[in-house]
Parts: structure tokens; C-alpha cells; sequence
């Protein structure tokens, strides 16, 4: 059996945040404070429909933005870690499971060649619209309390496995790496016999380690925490071959 590889994207493949980076394409480079304001601190989704709706307003097309959003910084090690994926699929398979969307993680994979590690990317879908702004919509609704509206990254993984499981695939380890608090409820429902691989002084770190400290049997998987892509590529030589 194969294992399972499982990549937030965000802070974790790219050292950044895509959805914050895209700014970098405005005049200013910035957003205006009546814009930033609109942020209720719970609708991502809608709030970035706002910040790219702002962006096509400023006249700014799908060229400029995609070179502004090449520009954003691998985590360092990652690109040689993907590398390595895309040798070994024999032994794994690999997904993204981001709150991004579709178009920014396509196109900062395919500038450095790293699409191939990836089996799926399971993210909110994207498009440009005919007058060139770009939309984008929910991944999904589900009615998980802990994870925002558009996106649990538990759903997420339970139904792709499931999916998996109805033509013929069993996975026997499930490896998650990821930084953020959007990746706790995935790690929750890993077994002991998994691996999540967390980063180092990120908000997920801190509450892996506020949940062990209070019920150490919550936390199933064994935790590797994890500060370059080289840390998480030597477990998985180690683990692989």
C-alpha cells in the first residue's frame, strides 16, 4: 500500500500567504483602509472576493497579477522536497488541501515545474470572468463549527480517502504538514499510526501544544514539528527507503 501525503499550501509549501501576496500587484501595493476594514474576521472567502473585485477595478489583468504571484518565496527546501515526491509516486501519492483557490496555487506550482507531485489539489475554484476579474467561490459547505464556511479541511480529506477507498485504494500511513489553525481539525481525526507534521512557531504549533497539554490522548498522530522543507524531506527518505 502506498501512503498518503497531505500539503496545506499556504506558509507551508510557499513561505507567504498567497491571498495577502496578490496586493502586491495594486499601485500602492497595499489595499485602501476602507477595504481592509471590511474584513469581519470570519468570511475569508467573501472578503477576498472583495480584495480581487478591487483589483480588477484598478484595471490590473490576469498577466500582471500571475507575475506578481511567481514572485512569492518557496519555504526553503520545499521545491527540492517536491522533486523528490515526483520520484517516489510509485510509493506515495500527494494532495494540496488549501483555502487558497485554484488559479494562484496552479500557477506558483507550475512556475518552478512541481505541478507532477501532486495527484490533486483540493482547493476553493477560481476563474477569470470575461471582463478579466478574477472570482472565485466555496470549496464546499459542511457543517463542521470548528473550520470556516467554505472549507474543512477534515471533510476534505475524509471524502477524498473515501473516494479513494470505493476504487480499491487503502492508504496504510497519512502524512499532514501543515502551519495554520485551519489544519488542526484535519490532525484531529489522523490515527496513531499517522504523521502531522507541524511548523515550527506557527499558530498551529501552538495549539497542537495546548491540546496536548491539556488531554495528551487527544492527540492520536505521532507530531513532527518542522522548520524546512530538508527536515520533512529526510523523514521521508528515511521513511520511504
Amino acid at each position: 500500500m502506498k501512503s498518503l501525503l497531505v500539503f496545506d499550501f499556504d506558509h507551508t509549501i510557499v513561505d507567504g500567504n498567497s491571498d495577502t501576496w496578490v496586493v502586491r500587484c495594486t499601485p500602492k501595493k497595499k489595499l485602501p483602509d476602507w477595504l481592509r476594514k471590511k474584513y469581519d474576521g470570519k468570511h475569508w472567502n467573501e472578503y477576498m472576493q472583495s480584495v480581487l473585485s478591487y483589483i480588477g477595478d484598478q484595471g490590473i489583468k490576469e498577466p500582471e497579477i500571475k507575475q506578481v504571484m511567481e514572485s512569492i518565496p518557496y519555504c526553503s527546501g520545499m521545491v527540492d522536497l517536491l522533486k523528490f515526491i515526483c520520484q517516489n509516486k510509485d510509493k506515495v501519492d500527494c494532495l494540496i488541501i488549501s483555502d487558497s483557490n485554484t488559479v494562484f496555487v496552479n500557477w506558483i506550482l507550475e512556475f518552478t515545474n512541481t505541478r507532477l507531485a501532486f495527484d490533486s489539489i483540493l482547493t476553493n475554484p477560481a476563474t477569470f470572468d470575461e471582463q478579466g476579474y478574477l472570482r472565485i467561490k466555496n470549496f464546499h459547505s459542511h457543517c463542521c463549527p470548528q473550520c470556516p464556511d467554505n472549507l474543512c479541511k477534515r471533510k476534505v480529506l475524509n471524502d477524498f480517502i473515501a473516494d479513494q477507498q470505493k476504487v480499491g485504494v487503502q492508504y496504510k500511513k497519512i502524512i499532514y504538514t501543515g502551519d495554520g489553525a485551519n489544519d488542526l481539525c484535519p490532525i484531529e481525526s489522523l490515527e496513531e499510526s499517522d504523521v502531522a507534521m507541524v511548523r515550527k512557531g506557527y499558530k498551529l504549533e501552538k495549539l497542537v501544544n495546548e491540546m496536548v497539554e491539556i488531554d495528551s490522548c487527544h492527540m492520536r498522530p505521532f507530531i513532527v514539528i518542522w522548520s524546512s522543507g530538508e527536515e520533512i524531506l529526510s523523514y521521508l527518505k528515511t521513511y520511504l527507503t
